[in-house]
């Protein structure tokens, strides 16, 4: 007798959904038998990462894509539309649209500035306010917001970055404790170093003791299949054998 995934038929939003965590995190998610619709601001990036969600022949969920930046309210507000008329609801919202911008606090741009706390915490609050009243409709959902363990630990260089995932672990505990009564469960996913090319970074030699983003994807997913009795409600996740 063949199992039914938890997440069956469920219709899920994942942004900066075209590389890195984003895009492993859809392509388990279909697995897993979810519709997905991922989103990005590159066109090109978007295609991309769409063909290779549509040519897997193992998930049989619908899949779209919105090109759309999460930090204009608008065009969150319009994401979620999308979700809705595409996939039929909105059951599942991953915000893990990201950038990293990293120099010195004094050297630090006020663009750097901006865009950073933009992207990372603004962008986060505009998708979570155009989901809720979905979410609420349909008579519950799962908020995931991938911070990063930097908002814990920061580091010197790291001030904008750290600061917005600092901002952005309190938004979702705040989020959470306010609808957690309407089966809304919020979580937060705070991995530490994961081998992607990040902020624009090339990959370093002897990278492989990083997390990769399949790693961050799993535990997205495990989490998600939590029974509705249950909200892990912050996890963090780190290398198990980190370069010494």
């Amino acid at each position: 007798m063949t199992s039914v995934s938890a997440l069956e038929g469920l219709k899920a939003i994942v942004t900066g959904g075209s590389r890195g965590i984003g895009l492993a995190t859809a392509v388990a998610l279909r697995s897993a038998g979810a519709h997905v619709l991922i989103c990005g601001r590159s066109a090109d990036a978007l295609a991309d990462a769409l063909g290779l969600l549509r040519a897997d022949g193992r998930a049989t969920g619908l899949v779209a894509s919105a090109r759309i930046d999460v930090g204009e309210p608008d065009q969150a507000g319009q994401l979620v539309d999308a979700a809705v008329a595409q996939l039929g609801g909105l059951d599942i919202l991953i915000n893990n649209a990201g950038i990293g911008r990293f120099a010195p606090l004094a050297a630090l741009s006020d663009k750097d500035w901006t865009e950073t706390l933009h992207t990372n915490l603004s962008g986060v609050f505009y998708c979570c306010r155009a989901a809720i009243p979905v979410m609420r409709a349909g008579g519950q959902g799962w908020i995931v917001n991938v911070s990063s363990l930097a908002g814990q630990h920061p580091f010197a260089g790291g001030a904008a970055y750290c600061a917005s995932k600092a901002a952005l672990n309190a938004l979702t505990e705040s989020l959470m404790q306010e609808v957690r009564q309407e089966r809304i469960r919020v979580s937060c996913v705070l991995p530490g170093s994961v081998d992607t090319r990040f902020g624009g970074r090339v990959r370093p030699e002897g990278a492989s003791w990083k997390l990769s983003a399949d790693d961050v994807a799993r535990a997205i997913v495990d989490l998600l299949q939590h029974p509705p009795r249950s909200l892990p409600s912050r996890i963090e996740l780190r290398p198990s054998m980190p370069r010494t």
